[in-house]
């Protein structure tokens, strides 16, 4: 396993846990259909990107949720919220962001982002 991999599950273990590490660990092991995307995402977003001292993870997650309001991208965003909360972020900062996003990415992609944070607000309840 290359350093920036095994940098790269030390930060998913860090914000997702043990048991998605593990899983992503099991995956990462198969010839799944596109199982080469998962290792790249470990290697690359999680392992160099998330990697980098020059930000800290709750700023970083901050300038990712932006950008992936601004895509309307509903999963990502869930995945994301998890992700700002356990780097550090509050759900009022959170909230904070989702209304940043309405002037610069438009009402559209901040009605996606609101229910994408809120579903991912409401599994975190429902796990707790």
């Amino acid at each position: 396993m290359t350093s920036s991999r095994e940098k790269g599950l030390e930060i998913f273990r860090d914000v997702f846990g043990d048991a998605a590490a593990d899983g992503a660990i099991t995956y990462m092991q198969t010839d799944s259909f596109g199982v080469e995307g998962a290792k790249w995402a470990m290697e690359f977003a999680f392992g160099t990107v998330w990697a980098r001292d020059q930000l800290d993870r709750k700023l970083r997650s901050c300038a990712v949720l932006g950008m992936l309001i601004a895509l309307r991208q509903f999963d990502e965003i869930g995945h994301h919220t998890k992700m700002g909360l356990a780097n550090g972020l509050t759900r009022t900062e959170i909230e904070e962001i989702f209304y940043s996003s309405i002037p610069y990415c438009g009402l559209p992609a901040s009605n996606v982002a609101k229910a994408a944070m809120m579903k991912a607000f409401e599994e975190i309840d429902a796990a707790a």
